[in-house]
């Protein structure tokens, strides 16, 4: 499917939205989503990893994003719309693709706000310790002040895009400003010795170098270059603004990231390395890095700029991620996979129930995971399946309109599209089974991963009652959902019905992450929450692990909601017809 013929367009268009976004408001946009928690913690976690190969991770990373960058700098120019990663897919290929990277690109921008709040929370427990525990885990006290920092995103993205482009751009200003002044005030702290620890230059070989590249957040650090493409539909002249608004903020950013890891290495206090990069135990340098490397060289005004930055950093990415999700479920909607009501703006132009979910389901992924670097893995492995729709759209559209209006023509796109499908499905791999199985799809992508479904005794026969259990699990849950379609006055009251009730009882459930690390009071409704029992149930009939019991407590709540809800259903459909 395709939306063009030659060079006829048949272009999709925005309702509601205003162009008022300029080249370094775009430019701004996809940099201050690149420039966030990611330089906090990145150089850390890569070098706990890797040593101080994790240099390589940093250029291999910043090679494979470039790579996308341009291949989304066509398309957005191509088709400057609302939401363009997820709807891209969509105009290439139609409903089936459009509505599998339409999801991955609404949950890469719905999670990441959460984990900028995290990071603000574990920077800030330097000042306030009740914030954050003795294992990094955000504390009760902590989640309450992240809802706050999260409500606030939210209303100042109300205030319509053209003051919020000012106070956005305003922020990436500093955003930028202190790593750069960072980067050269570390260079006179410099110590060459360090990139030769105990341990040596790479002391984990060269897979530990390729793992972390997702896994230790080299990955999520660079992401945010699409935005531009996110805020398409309010950008002025985007035939011209929005590639160079890629192609700067991207390329900007991976030589920031690549010189501070360089002078994080070597600004590192010796002392600190007895044991390598991967045995620093100072708690400082572990909740704020960059800021107690600067503390530990003197540089005690340097490291309280730093500790302001680590709320100012994450503020302004989580500001724009949540404009981003806003916008990416207003494409959703005008491609009809949303309920229409997302597609609703203010007077400002601002989707208002489409920013309004965001900041709701954005909670909903702070109760199972406890930390920062938690849930990077989540993020970047949605990021990366996001990201592997734009080298098949380019494809696509290359192959069946080639006479289409380019404004921006990606150079040997014949090479770099495969090449881009090639390093989305490399991360894939390097991020591991246990992150893909946290994005939920198990069974897709443990075939492509070479995981061999039913090693559990008996594992034919397990797998057909797995597959039969949640079959029977969803027949009844179905009756609920029968029920509210004959009482609801139109079908978009069901959508929101299965989308309110189904999504929050899914990520409070143990599918994801497990439940000891949950805060207490979640453990206590993870235990019994049937989605939990369900899953609990098809690992021990698929993999390991006792299924028995939860596959007959998932049993008897099949037949409890069979019992409540067939009943009632059949009498309001024999009332409606």
């Amino acid at each position: 499917m395709a939306v063009e013929t030659g060079a006829t367009a048949a272009r999709p268009a925005d309702v509601g939205l205003k162009r008022e976004i300029g080249l370094v408001g775009a430019t701004w946009a996809s940099e201050t989503s690149i420039i966030g928690s990611g330089w906090l913690f990145g150089a850390l976690f890569a070098t706990q990893a890797a040593g101080p190969a994790a240099l390589y991770g940093w250029l291999i990373g910043g090679a494979c994003v470039i790579v996308l960058a341009l291949l989304h700098a066509e398309l957005g120019a191509m088709y400057p719309i609302a939401g363009g990663t997820a709807r891209f897919p969509h105009l290439a290929y139609g409903s089936v693709a459009g509505i599998s990277f339409g999801f991955f690109s609404w949950l890469q921008a719905v999670t990441v706000a959460p984990v900028e709040c995290f990071a603000v929370m574990t920077y800030g427990s330097y000042y306030w310790h009740g914030l954050v525990n003795a294992q990094g885990h955000i504390t009760t006290t902590g989640f309450i002040a992240t809802i706050v920092l999260m409500a606030i995103f939210t209303a100042v993205n109300f205030l319509g895009v053209r003051l919020f482009s000012r106070v956005n751009s305003t922020i990436t200003w500093w955003k930028v400003a202190i790593p750069v002044l960072t980067i050269i005030i570390l260079f006179f702290h410099f110590h060459g010795g360090n990139f030769s620890p105990p341990g040596g230059f790479m002391p984990n070989g060269i897979k530990a170098v390729f793992a972390a590249i997702p896994s230790a957040g080299i990955v999520f650090a660079y992401l945010g270059f699409e935005q531009a493409d996110q805020l398409a539909g309010e950008v002025k002249d985007p035939a011209k603004n929005l590639p160079r608004a890629i192609i700067i903020a991207c390329l900007l950013g991976t030589a920031i990231y690549i010189l501070l890891q360089i002078v994080f290495i070597g600004a590192m206090p010796p002392d600190q390395l007895t044991k390598g990069f991967g045995g620093i135990t100072n708690t400082d340098i572990l909740n704020g890095p960059f800021a107690a490397v600067a503390a530990l060289g003197g540089l005690g005004f340097w490291a309280t700029i730093l500790r302001i930055d680590a709320f100012v950093s994450p503020f302004g990415t989580g500001l724009i991620y949540q404009t981003s999700t806003s916008r990416v479920g207003y494409g959703l909607a005008r491609n009809r996979y949303f309920p229409q009501i997302f597609q609703a703006v203010d007077r400002n132009g601002v989707p208002w129930f489409s920013l309004i979910m965001a900041f709701v389901f954005g909670l909903f992924f702070l109760l199972p995971f406890p930390s920062w670097q938690s849930l990077v893995g989540l993020i970047t492995s949605a990021s990366v399946l996001m990201y592997a729709g734009a080298p098949l759209s380019l494809g696509a559209f290359r192959r069946k309109l080639p006479d289409a209006t380019r404004p921006y023509a990606v150079p040997v796109a014949a090479v770099l599209s495969p090449l881009g499908f090639i390093i989305c499905s490399m991360l894939i791999y390097w991020s591991g089974f246990v992150i893909v199985w946290k994005l939920g799809v198990c069974l897709v992508i443990g075939y492509i991963l070479g995981f061999r479904v039913g090693t559990a005794p008996n594992s034919p026969l397990g797998v057909l009652a797995a597959f039969g259990l949640v079959l029977v699990s969803t027949l009844a849950i179905s009756w609920a959902l029968v029920l509210v379609a004959m009482l609801a006055a139109n079908p978009e009251k069901v959508q929101i019905f299965g989308f309110v009730v189904l999504f929050p009882l899914t990520f409070t459930s143990d599918a994801f992450v497990p439940t000891s690390s949950m805060p207490g009071w979640l453990q206590a409704w993870s235990k019994v929450n049937p989605v939990s029992l369900l899953s609990d149930a098809m690992r021990g009939l698929m993999v390991s692990g006792p299924a028995a019991r939860p596959a007959v407590e998932s049993l008897l709540y099949a037949a409890a909601f069979t019992i409540v809800f067939a009943p009632l259903a059949v009498r309001a459909f024999k009332r409606r017809v």
